[in-house]
This record gives C-alpha cells, structure tokens and sequence, in this order.
C-alpha cells in the first residue's frame, strides 16, 4: 500500500518545515514523504538523567518496528527500548497477493529483527504481553517476566471477529500473510478448470482497503492464464468498491470481463467449512476455493486491556499528537488497533510510528507533541502479472475537532493500472521495507 520513502537521518527536517502544496504532484510528494511525519527537529538526549526512560514496544510490525527504530535514532540512542514480539520473523502483508499468483515467494518478504537489535541497539523480546498494570508501569509477559516502563506502546495489529462455523484451518483468510498465503497459494493452484474462487470482503474498517480487489485482481489474472473457465465472485459486504472504484471496476468488467462477477451489499452470515460454502444475505455461494476475511478488531491485548474504547468497541481511540490512549494515560496506540479514522496499513502505519516516537520523546522530556503532525496512505495495488495501480492521501491535524483529516489537495494524486506503476511498486515495498527493518 503506498509510495516510494525517503529515509529518514537521525537529524530530520523539522515538520514545521514541510508543507503540501495545492499543485502537488507525486514526485514532490514521494520526496516530501519521509519527512513530514513530525520527526524531531533535533535528536533528544537522556543521557544525563538520573535514569534512563525505558519504552516498550509490543507488536513488530510496520508500526512497532518502526516506533523502535526511530526511539533509538532520535534520543540519540539513550532511551531503552523493548520490542516485544512472539515470532522470529516478519512477514510483510505488503506485495503478499503476488505470492498467490507465483510473482513472489513469501521467503522474500520475510523479515528478522536481527538489525534492529544489533545496529540501533533494541532489547527484542520473544514474546508476549499477558497484561498491563497501568498503575505501575509494569507488563507481565507470558514468559513470567514482568518489564517496567515509562511509556508504552501498542502495535499489535488486528484479530478477527468470529463467524459462525468458520473453520480458519480450512478456510483461510490469509490476511496477516505467513503461512496462510502459502497455504492459499496450493488451493488457488489446484482449482479445476471452470473451477470457481470465492472471496468474502468484510465491511470496512478493515487492514488495507484496496488489498481485497486487488486480491480478485491477481488472482483472476492467474486463473485467465492458467485455468480455462474458472470464476471469481467476490461478495463485497460494502456497498460498492471502498477505494479506487474506477479501477478496480474497470478490471472486473474489462480487463476480467467473464472471470469475475462482483456482488456488493453482501453480508457473510455463517459458513459450511466442510462444503465451502459462503451463506450470506443474497444466497449461498458454493466454491472450489472460499477465502473468506472476517471482520476486523484491535489486537487482543487492547481489547483486553480495556483499551478498545471507540464507539463500536472495536478501536481504541487515542491522541492523534501522540497516539496516546484516552482510556489510559502513559499507554499509546499505533497502527491497525487505533480508532483515528486514518487507513490501516503498512504505509501509514509507518507514518503513525514516526509522530508517535516523536511525541514519545518529548512527552519524556516534559514538553509537549508537536502540534501539527501529518501522515500519509497510499496504495500500489497489482491489477495483472505487469501492472499495478497508485493512489495517495495526507492526514493533517485539525486542532478544531482534534481529528487528522484528509488534506483535500493531496486526495486523487493518482493513475490506473500502468508498467510503470508495476515496476515502481516494487521500488516502493523496497523503501519502506528498509526504512522499518533496515
């Protein structure tokens, strides 16, 4: 999901600095990317305190990688800072619908925290948090350990909602990559001919909203060359097509006209894991193979921790100047389980990450977050084997209803599916994989 990064140095451009400009184009943009995410003006150091502040990290993904990264970079390296982490290995959801078609293998997009542990100085910790007590600063891992903190951050990503007698070991999702995709791989690959793929997309809010139809995308590109007659529903349980409408509809009525049969409005009611069939609001739909993404949630840790405190009470609302929860002082929230409005994906997750370690420092400095903080979501999405498609928004503060709202200017800065996207797209992933993990 998104554009190329600039890498940030440890002594960043001010984000008072950085403007978006009505006639902005992309390439402006894409320079303009990596710095204006409320980086610090000037690294803030601890190392005379009497004791050095220990943050902690739960969650290694694009926003809590990130989060450790740049604590590290911008305290010049005198703030301690726990990464908490059960898995060995990353495994980007980013470009893991071209392990579906064969364009790649999921091996690629695994990623170690070896780097983050050596060269910025990271304690990692494999494991996870079974509870916070807020009171005294203090989480209990499932180790037995118990780690103190003076600020800590969540970035667990999503779980997902139960749906009556959906069996996850037969019907995948394959929505937080790993082995899932390479599992749905070999299903995709033995569909017969006239074979039929059906995919359930949840309503939004959910992780990576153009990710679904491009899902259909790559995946009826891979059927219309290798399985003659073979089908993709996708049961869409929005009302249409959540982002990029006009180019994902001109690739299910163009470009995969016959292939695929789009049918909004559907809401997933149960399904029959043993028949693989999808019951749903208009019918049920039989398939050869179901993938069926349920509903999205925050992290059980937040959810848990009775920080979910959004109107649905499935996001944790917090402090857009510095992700800080509005249930629980000293606790803050980044990524997919925040309740901000913002998109949930890798991209701007990234960008979350980078205002939140600058409020972090600050706060634990004793000033104030930067008042002004913008992010940025965007998208490239594989629409063939050699196409990809681009889009792009800012976020800005809005000090009025103390929300990040979409900077009209920057909204629509986009092209359909073209080479060119296709070979940047991978330019891209390139960028933001070594701006969190390198």
């Amino acid at each position: 999901m998104a554009l190329a990064i600039t890498t940030i140095k440890p002594k960043p451009q001010a984000p008072e600095e950085i403007m978006i400009m009505n006639d902005i184009s992309r390439r402006k943009f894409l320079k303009t990317l990596g710095l204006s995410l409320g980086a610090t003006a000037l690294p803030i150091s601890f190392a005379k305190a009497a004791l050095r502040p220990r943050v902690i990290v739960v969650g290694g993904g694009f926003a809590g990688a990130t989060a450790a990264k740049y604590l590290r970079l911008w305290s010049n390296n005198t703030v301690d800072v726990t990464l908490v982490e059960p898995n060995a290995v990353y495994y980007s959801p980013i470009l893991s619908n071209l392990v579906l078609s064969g364009q790649k293998q999921l091996s690629q997009l695994g990623f170690k925290y070896d780097t983050l542990a050596q060269k910025y100085g990271i304690t990692v910790t494999r494991s996870t948090v079974n509870s916070i007590n807020s009171a005294n600063r203090t989480v209990k891992l499932a180790n037995g350990k118990t780690l103190g903190y003076e600020r800590l951050i969540l970035a667990p990503g999503i779980q997902f909602k139960a749906i009556p007698g959906l069996d996850e070991t037969k019907i995948l999702h394959a929505w937080q990559s790993g082995n899932q995709v390479q599992q749905l791989r070999q299903q995709i690959q033995a569909i017969p001919n006239s074979g039929t793929y059906v995919l359930s997309i949840p309503k939004a809010p959910y992780r990576c909203p153009p990710g679904p139809y491009e899902r259909a995308c790559v995946i009826a590109d891979y059927l219309k060359r290798n399985k003659l007659g073979a089908k993709v529903i996708v049961l869409d349980g929005n009302p249409d097509i959540t982002v990029e409408r006009d180019t994902f509809n001109a690739a299910f009525t163009s470009t995969y006209a016959g292939i695929v049969e789009y049918v909004p409005n559907t809401i997933l009611q149960s399904v029959d894991s043993a028949k693989k069939v999808a019951i749903t609001s208009f019918g049920d739909y039989r398939a050869d193979v179901l993938n069926v993404i349920p509903p999205h949630q925050a992290g059980g840790i937040v959810l848990n921790s009775g920080l979910a405190n959004s109107s649905t009470g499935d996001w944790a609302n917090v402090n857009p100047l510095s992700y800080e929860s509005t249930a629980v002082k000293g606790i803050h929230i980044i990524g997919d389980s925040q309740g901000t409005g913002q998109p949930k994906a890798g991209h701007i997750a990234n960008a979350e990450a980078k205002v939140c370690a600058d409020a972090v420092l600050r706060l634990l400095s004793g000033s104030q977050p930067f008042a002004a903080p913008m992010t940025n979501s965007a998208c490239y999405s594989p629409i063939s084997a050699t196409t990809a498609s681009w889009l792009t928004a800012a976020f800005a503060y809005d000090p009025a209803s103390q929300t990040m709202q979409l900077v009209p200017a920057s909204y629509g800065a986009s092209s359909g599916a073209s080479t060119s996207n296709y070979r940047k797209m991978f330019e891209w992933a390139n960028s933001l994989f070594g701006d969190t993990f390198a």
